[in-house]
Order: C-alpha cells, then structure tokens, then sequence
C-alpha cells in the first residue's frame, strides 16, 4: 500500500508545469531588469553629454 502511494506520488507531474511557467517568468523579468537598467545607464550618460555640451545661460 505504501508503495502504491509513492509510486503514485512519483508518476504525478500535474504541479511541474506550473513550476516551470513560475521559472520562465522569472528568467523574463531578470532579463527585463537587467536590459533596462543597461539602458538606464547608457540613457543618463547621454543626456550628460547633451548638458554639458550645451552653454551655461545666464539669467
């Protein structure tokens, strides 16, 4: 009887699915988050150089 609820227990995979879409979207937003945080930084060193490169007015 035991057995039987093991091997039961083993052969059951109606959960891994749901793990899987848990990981994929977890590997999608990691890979979101670092694209734009890559992006960020390259954005703000941009508008650096456009301000620093524009002239000091004075009022």
């Amino acid at each position: 009887m035991t057995i039987n609820i093991i091997r039961k227990f083993l052969q059951d995979e109606s959960g891994a699915t749901a793990i899987e879409y848990g990981l994929l979207a977890a590997l999608v937003a990691v890979a979101i988050i670092v694209s734009v945080t890559a992006l960020g930084t390259k954005l703000s060193a941009t508008f650096k150089k456009v301000t620093d490169s524009l002239p000091e007015v004075k009022p």
